[in-house]
C-alpha cells in the first residue's frame, strides 16, 4: 500500500507562484511514476503533469505548460509541482498519485485510470 499526503496549497493572487509537495510512504519511492491532476468545481478530474521512475522524464498538459513544472526527489520520496503565472482557472484541487505500471518504454502515464494510489487533494485558488 502506498500512501501519499500533500501539501502547499492555499489562496493566492493572479499571477504568482506556488509549489505543492506530495510526499509518500509505504513502497519504494523511486519504483513509482507519480502525477498531478486537478479537479475545479463542475469539471472533471484533469491531468496535470507527470514525471518518470527517475524524474528524467517529465510530461506536461498543454495547458500549463511553461508554467507548471513537476520534479521529485527519490531520497525524499517526494514529488513537487512548482506553479508560477496562475490565473484563476488553475483553482481547483489538486492531487498527486502514483502509479507501478509504466515500463522503460512508457515512462508516464496521462490517465488517471492508470494510477492506483491517491493522495486526498490540496486545493488551490487562485483570485483575480
Amino acid at each position: 500500500q502506498v500512501q501519499l499526503v500533500e501539501s502547499g496549497g492555499g489562496l493566492v493572487q493572479a499571477g504568482g507562484s506556488l509549489r505543492l509537495s506530495c510526499e509518500t510512504s509505504g513502497r519504494t519511492f523511486s519504483s513509482l511514476s507519480m502525477g498531478w491532476f486537478r479537479r475545479a468545481p463542475g469539471k472533471e478530474r484533469e491531468f496535470v503533469a507527470a514525471i518518470s521512475k527517475d524524474g528524467g522524464f517529465t510530461y506536461a498538459a498543454s495547458s500549463v505548460n511553461g508554467r507548471f513544472t513537476i520534479s521529485r526527489d527519490n531520497a525524499k520520496n517526494t514529488v513537487y509541482l512548482q506553479m508560477s503565472n496562475l490565473t484563476p482557472e488553475d483553482t481547483a484541487v489538486y492531487y498527486c498519485a502514483a502509479t507501478n505500471i509504466t515500463t522503460s518504454i512508457v515512462l508516464v502515464t496521462i490517465y488517471g485510470d492508470d494510477y492506483g494510489y491517491w493522495g486526498q487533494g490540496t486545493q488551490v485558488t487562485v483570485s483575480s
